[in-house]
């Protein structure tokens, strides 16, 4: 695998890292792309890295706000991943957003780095992810064409069976768990061809099955916990990432 010297990610919550907190840090996240950084650093010393990423953003902000800035640090190694808080509001275009990404890829290719982007997971598991299972599928295949056209490495993830798991995923049921978090970045090791010692297929333990009445009290509590402030969100024009900075701004050491 060639040096890297500097990694940037770039993102929205998936990349920031909800809901996989540092110990005795409540808002404070690790995520994927952190632990994706340790893994480099073993292997790379000094390695520097910044994750620009900010949750609730889409496609036009981050390509806005974040592509910029990541091209000033001239890194190595760009992961992007944009795009899946657009396809799960109302009126989503996968084909805009696409346009969007590409300008993106295209302006972080220019600069000679490598760019590692992400397609989206397949909602069909999840309760009324019918609903966007189209427009998330039409976003992929621009994506995969994309890094054909760009020359990517893409980390796919619409086939990924393991992590259709319940422990993959936190409890309001779009953001990875740790357990969910250390997998993937093992998933993206393996993908850019980062040796690693860890397996992301390990099969996970046997689950006991929840009877009716807790899956309907955990039900109950995701909508009143997640569902109803997400709505009031949308309704009032407001994000959860408003008046946020990226974590990780300047590339640093680990």
């Amino acid at each position: 695998m060639e040096q890297i010297r500097t990694y940037v990610a770039i993102g929205d919550s998936f990349t920031e890292g909800l809901n996989d907190p540092y110990p005795g840090e409540d808002d404070v996240f690790r995520g994927w792309a952190d632990r994706l950084a340790e893994h480099i650093a073993e292997v790379n010393p000094g390695l520097s890295y910044a994750n620009l990423a900010v949750r609730g953003k889409l496609v036009r902000q981050i390509v806005a706000d974040q592509v910029p800035h990541a091209l000033e640090l001239d890194p190595d190694l760009v992961t992007l991943c944009a795009g899946g808080n657009d396809m799960i509001r109302p009126g989503a275009d996968p084909d805009a957003a696409a346009v969007v990404f590409d300008d993106a890829v295209r302006r972080l290719r220019g600069t000679g780095a490598r760019v590692v982007i992400f397609t989206g997971f397949d909602p069909r598991g999840l309760r009324s992810g019918g609903r966007i299972r189209g427009k998330a599928a039409t976003y992929n295949m621009h994506l995969r064409a994309i890094a054909d056209r760009r020359g990517c490495t893409v980390v796919d993830l619409w086939p990924m069976r393991i992590f259709n798991d319940p422990r993959a995923w936190f409890e309001d049921r779009l953001h990875l768990s740790p357990e969910g978090h250390r997998r993937m970045a093992l998933f993206v090791a393996e993908a850019i061809g980062l040796p690693v010692e860890d397996d992301w297929r390990e099969p996970w333990p046997p689950l006991d099955r929840a009877d009716w009445i807790t899956l309907r009290r955990e039900d109950v509590h995701w909508a009143r916990t997640y569902l109803l402030p997400w709505i009031g969100r949308r309704a009032t024009g407001r994000s959860s990432g408003d008046g946020r900075g990226p974590k990780r701004p300047t590339p640093l050491p680990l």
